[in-house]
């Protein structure tokens, strides 16, 4: 196997695969003064692995290979990935095989796929989740491409992926084209959404209901133990114990959140196939939002904003808090899965859901006891919301969500996940809608026309209003 980029994902990768006895041509470029000798960096600092090989040579590292050849590319989406196939392709033969493991977007993929097989070579867009650590000790991961340059490397990823409770590889061969980086990319705006809705709890219980740092994560730890267990949870309950000279870390850092362009992606997407998207939508907007610190500062003076401290009871408020995070969770996940589900039926991808979550159970950033339960219940026959082990939550958190959004808005505190997340739920099981009073003003203004509750027809009618 070659891997190209050793950043850290492409180097965790690459040990991960000589870990598992497969033998790994390295490659990074050469670039004087900034990027030199860094694959063999990598090769020197890991020793104990005979089964490594260094290029900087772009030729003798393909040439390193058995044919047909497996090439992974851990670098940068967008340019980076067209320019190293520009480079790359003149050297490979009918029948290799290159892998995108990064994050491209999906149409860029799909137009790779095509140029790859028109000179009779496969192309795998692959997403790969798990961070540095996953990459290193088991990811998941999701090819997608042609099945036929799947099998060429089946073995290699299921040795190093995560396994799953049964000891199944977290890999599967998602469907045709770029749909691997299309369900990686919805899978990373669903991590925005959790990581959110973790930082707005976070945010509402210790400045609103005056918890310690402590307190949350006990809070966040003991809801681990149980049905609510997610890795994101459980990292949030470590970094409110981390100290710095005595100080919380996490006070320190500044408030201003990066992204990398995968959430506005499934955003435009669920736009483009007209899919409500605002809950998972708002956890793109707050990112934006906490980016223009200067401005919220100033504003912070000039509109005398403070926190309000909750009067009540936190003893009593747990137990809802608990059931509006439950839902609001599960909300995100059927907003991600709804988009998946209408993009693959659309593009007749195919796509297998209850495998796509097993995959997610382990070894990815948004693995939790929800998943599991996704994984088990799926099914294309009935809605996600009526799915067994979500109904009953969906009836009985509904009130708790809106209570305690209500509570976090009347105390000053930008909820901007959970409120869209109720408004989403309340919009879609509402059967009489205020959509009736958009339609005559369209036809008021506009003559867009509109359709009557008593005509069966669908024939659409005109007013003159005035």
């Amino acid at each position: 196997m070659g891997v190209i980029g050793m950043g850290v994902m492409g180097k965790s990768l690459a040990l991960n695969l000589a870990e598992k006895d497969v033998s790994v041509s390295l490659y990074n470029r050469f670039v004087a003064g900034k990027e030199e000798g860094i694959a063999q960096k990598v090769v020197d600092e890991n020793p104990e692995f005979s089964n490594m090989l260094a290029f900087e040579d772009l030729q003798k590292f393909v040439d390193s290979l058995e044919k047909p050849r497996r090439i992974l590319m851990m670098i940068p989406a967008g340019v980076a990935i067209d320019a190293q196939l520009d480079s790359l392709l003149p050297i490979l033969a009918k029948d290799d095989l290159v892998i995108d493991g990064g994050n491209s977007f999906y149409l860029d993929s799909n137009r790779r796929v095509a140029r790859l097989h028109e000179l009779g070579m496969h192309f795998l867009p692959m997403g790969v989740s798990g961070g540095e650590e996953g990459a290193r000790k088991g990811p998941s991961i999701m090819p997608g491409g042609n099945a036929e340059g799947y099998a060429m490397v089946e073995d290699f990823l299921g040795r190093i992926s995560a396994k799953d409770k049964d000891g199944k590889p977290c890999v599967t061969y998602v469907g045709p084209g770029g749909s691997g980086h299309f369900v990686k990319m919805v899978h990373n705006s669903i991590e925005y959404g959790e990581m959110q809705v973790l930082a707005e709890l976070t945010h509402l219980l210790r400045f609103g209901f005056g918890c310690t740092p402590e307190q949350v994560s006990g809070i966040f730890s003991d809801w681990g133990k149980g049905e609510l267990k997610s890795f994101l949870l459980e990292i949030t309950a470590d970094l409110l114990l981390f100290k710095e000279n005595g100080e919380l870390l996490l006070d320190k850092i500044l408030d201003q959140a990066g992204q990398k362009g995968t959430g506005a992606w499934s955003l435009t997407t669920a736009l483009e196939y007209g899919i409500p998207y605002s809950p998972l939508a708002e956890s793109v907007n707050a990112r934006g939002v906490s980016g223009e610190k200067a401005m919220r500062v100033a504003f912070s003076k000039t509109f005398q904003h403070e926190f309000q401290q909750v009067e009540g009871s936190l003893e009593e408020w747990l137990p809802k808090i608990k059931a509006a995070y439950s839902l609001a969770r599960i909300i995100n996940h059927e907003v991600g899965f709804r988009l998946m589900k209408t993009v693959s039926d659309t593009k007749d991808w195919k796509l297998n859901f209850n495998e796509i979550s097993r995959i997610w159970t382990n070894g990815c950033i948004i693995r939790s006891g929800l998943m599991e339960n996704i994984s088990a219940n799926y099914s294309d026959s009935v809605s996600f919301f009526e799915m067994a082990g979500v109904k009953d939550q969906v009836v009985s958190g509904r009130k708790a969500l809106a209570e305690l959004v209500g509570l976090g808005l009347t105390h000053g505190f930008a909820l901007p996940v959970m409120s869209a997340g109720i408004n989403y739920l309340l919009g879609r099981i509402t059967a009489e809608s205020s959509a009736s009073v958009i339609q005559a003003q369209r036809d008021y203004f506009g003559a867009h026309t509109y359709q009557r509750k008593n005509d069966p027809s669908g024939k659409f009618y005109h007013t003159n209003w005035i």
